[in-house]
């Protein structure tokens, strides 16, 4: 799987918060952030999985 560069613009004080979360688990900020993203997109998928499941069974 290849990488893409995404660039984003955001407020100082949201990126000191991520510069300090991202530092206490020992990552990089963006690291920390692709991490969040690909927790998100599996929790949504996970989500939307049962729900499918939830309905196929009821």
């Amino acid at each position: 799987m290849g990488s893409t560069v995404l660039s984003l613009r955001i407020d100082g004080e949201l990126l000191d918060r991520l510069r300090k979360h991202a530092a206490k688990r020992g990552m990089s900020v963006q690291d920390y952030v692709v991490r969040t993203l690909v927790r998100d997109d599996f929790d949504e998928r996970f989500k939307s999985s049962v729900e499918e499941t939830e309905r196929f069974y009821a």
